[in-house]
């Protein structure tokens, strides 16, 4: 817990004790469905919470931002975020049932009522959402192909509508097509820890119209 207060100060009391009571619970659940690696399991702050709070390093989410988490496994990113911005709305799918039903678990047990879980593949969901987000489930190309026409046209966030991507290594020619479309953020900018070295979070806008305030 020290780890996320180390880099973010304005978390709420009832925040922190969120973040507080995923370890102990993804301990229990880890025992029953092997969600997380044994070896990660007891670095889960930096090596999962951490890495998924990136996201929020980049951008704060607006009241009423749609969020759809793919490949979410255990509840990576969207369980982190969805904790960060409780006015923020998550979808968090992935394909194998066991595991969303520990991610229904420990959004019911925590109250998160702003995260929906959901067993089904990314092709098949028709709703659209502001941010599609993910933790580096295939390669990029493939990926894109998968979510970019789930993306609202209209943006209401400081950054257009579009991916974020954690991907670690050297994925240069993943994204070599996309050209100066795409930013991406070394996390090693924004956590000092070894694990962060490789490190990398991908934005891909692909919305380009910024929505008109009234």
């Amino acid at each position: 817990m020290e780890l996320i207060q180390k880099y973010f100060t304005d978390f709420t009391d009832q925040q922190i004790e969120l973040f507080a009571r995923l370890k102990p619970l993804y301990i229990e659940w880890n025992e029953k469905i092997n969600v997380i690696s044994r070896k990660d399991i007891s670095e889960i702050y930096e090596r999962h919470v951490l890495h998924s709070l990136a996201i929020a390093k980049v951008i704060s989410f607006t009241p009423g931002t749609r969020i759809l988490d793919v490949g979410t496994g255990g509840g990576f990113p969207g369980i982190p975020l969805a904790i960060a911005f409780p006015k923020t709305k998550f979808h968090l799918v992935d394909s194998i049932g066991k595991k969303i039903n520990v991610v229904k678990a420990v959004a019911t047990d925590l109250g998160l009522a702003n995260v929906i879980a959901e067993q089904v593949r990314a092709e098949q969901i028709d709703n659209k959402y502001d941010f599609i987000v993910s933790r580096a489930v295939t390669a990029f190309p493939k990926f894109v192909s998968w979510v970019r026409d789930k993306v609202l046209w209209e943006y209401k966030n400081s950054l257009p509508n579009g991916i974020f991507y954690l991907k670690g290594g050297d994925f240069a020619e993943e994204i070599e097509s996309f050209g100066k479309k795409i930013f991406v953020y070394e996390l090693s900018d924004l956590f000092e820890e070894e694990f962060f070295e490789t490190k990398k979070l991908i934005h891909l806008p692909i919305s380009i119209r910024k929505k008109k305030r009234k």
